[in-house]
């Protein structure tokens, strides 16, 4: 499936590296890569033609952090994504080093937790993992920080600018040993929130229409509890009539729960897929444009591992360069980097065993294509009513009367946070019937025959 092109990064040196996210870190309206390091400096790579070269000022390269997780969102309604970066300098409990919320204004970047109004807010446990929530559906954005030995976190502006935890009034305050988050309406028709515990049961959040949240993931099948859950992202399957839910386990089990008509969620991997090891990172995405996702699952220390709908089931198909046998994975995301229709894929690459806080062995990161096809494609940026990323709106393309559904990520896999675009695979069909774009608060726009072969800017739909 994969081959290599990590050349394209300029200046590409083993290092330690964990999260990743896409979002437009300078305002030109092309998105960048932003990888987190830990006691080094984080990397803003953005494509300049021929290469991936690093962009990152000293303030936000913050060379002396231990960067872990990164989320991208608009929290101030400016229609600029901040830059959320979860700084961890131990696996768990207290920890001494604060983490970074780097807002811009007009091109000058400032660190809000750092302002003397937010001292109070100050995040002094250590996390793993970050994601942009819009829990009322309104455009502007919190951060939901996954814990590791306290209560989970949800950071918002007040409408005095000032940083609150609105987590207790959210209802998601809860103690656990936080790992992958996961944001969108996969409940209800507002956002709700999916997280994965290790030595303790799964989180399963849904909205209940107010910006409040109840916990029901041992009602609906996938507390997990057993298990060290590590990942997990959202799976567009044929016949699912929903989003699956595909969790990475670290020496556990890997799940893929499918929602059934009454709510509850079954496991339907079958002992391929579930074969344990040590899923630092998963990934659902269309990489051949064939018109349907393809599960990438990022190992540490081990091989990676890739499954493909083929013959009605989910089948391991060959990565290519991809495999990684000896990569010590820890983050990976995915974008269109150069803007021809088809996503590569970039690994991180450095953390200790059974860790996200760095003691690991230093590693280059690994950028990966995959070969061009005749395939079509259609991708679709939904914007919220700021013109911002609207991150967890819901896109569902029609073409061929097959109906594919992506939501625009919030946060997933582990540490990470994908591009903020829907992309749709489409195969031999040269002509799309119909988009639909749910946006967080429930508004929908309709598109009829929109051109495909592009990038497609869909905005809030005007009142």
């Amino acid at each position: 499936m994969f081959f290599e092109c990590s050349r394209l990064i300029d200046g590409n040196q083993p290092r330690l590296s964990n999260g990743i996210t896409v979002t437009d870190v300078d305002g030109d309206g092309a998105f960048e890569l932003v990888v987190t390091g830990y006691a080094t400096n984080n990397l803003i790579l953005k494509w300049d033609g021929s290469r991936l070269v690093d962009i990152a000022g000293p303030l936000l390269a913050d060379a002396s952090g231990c960067a872990v997780a990164i989320a991208a969102a608009d929290v101030d309604g400016d229609g600029r994504e901040e830059l959320y970066v979860l700084n961890s300098d131990r696996a768990s409990g207290p920890k001494e080093m604060g983490d970074r919320l780097f807002a811009c204004f007009g091109k000058h970047w400032l660190d809000l937790l750092a302002q003397p109004e937010n001292a109070g807010m100050a995040n002094r446990i250590a996390g793993r993992s970050v994601i942009a929530m819009d829990r009322h559906g309104h455009g502007r954005y919190g951060f939901v920080v996954a814990a590791d030995g306290g209560p989970f976190r949800l950071f918002e502006l007040s409408r005095r600018g000032r940083l609150e935890d609105a987590a207790e009034d959210a209802g998601i305050d809860l103690i656990g040993a936080g790992r992958g988050l996961l944001a969108m309406p996969f409940l209800s028709d507002r956002v709700d929130l999916f997280a994965c515990n290790e030595g303790g049961p799964n989180f399963l959040f849904r909205n209940l229409g107010d910006g409040t949240y109840e916990e029901i993931a041992e009602e609906r099948g996938v507390a997990d509890s057993r298990f060290a859950g590590r990942a997990v992202t959202a799976v567009d399957g044929p016949g699912y009539g929903g989003f699956g839910l595909l969790v990475g386990a670290w020496e556990g089990p890997q799940r893929l729960f499918v929602q059934r008509s009454g709510g509850g969620f079954v496991d339907e991997a079958d002992p391929e897929m579930s074969f344990p090891g040590r899923v630092s990172s998963v990934i659902a995405a269309d990489f051949d444009n064939d018109g349907y996702e393809e599960l990438f699952f990022n190992l540490h220390g081990e091989p990676n591992r890739l499954f493909g709908w083929r013959d009605d089931r989910w089948q391991a198909i060959d990565l290519g360069d991809a495999l990684e046998p000896k990569g010590l994975g820890t983050g990976a995301a995915v974008a269109d980097i150069d803007g021809d229709g088809r996503l590569e894929l970039l690994v991180a690459h450095g953390h200790g065993e059974g860790g996200g806080h760095g003691g690991g062995s230093p590693q280059p990161l690994s950028l990966y294509r995959t070969a061009a096809n005749h395939n079509g494609w259609l991708r679709v940026l939904p914007l919220t009513h700021y013109g911002a990323p609207a991150r967890g709106a819901v896109v569902t393309c029609t073409a061929n009367g097959r109906r594919q559904v992506r939501s625009v990520c919030a946060g997933s896999g582990y540490l990470c946070q994908m591009e903020p675009v829907a992309h749709f695979g489409l195969g031999a069909a040269r002509a799309v019937e119909r988009l639909e774009v749910r946006w967080p608060d429930g508004m929908t726009a309709i598109v009829e025959n929109p051109p495909i072969g592009r990038l497609l800017t869909v905005p809030y739909p005007p009142e």
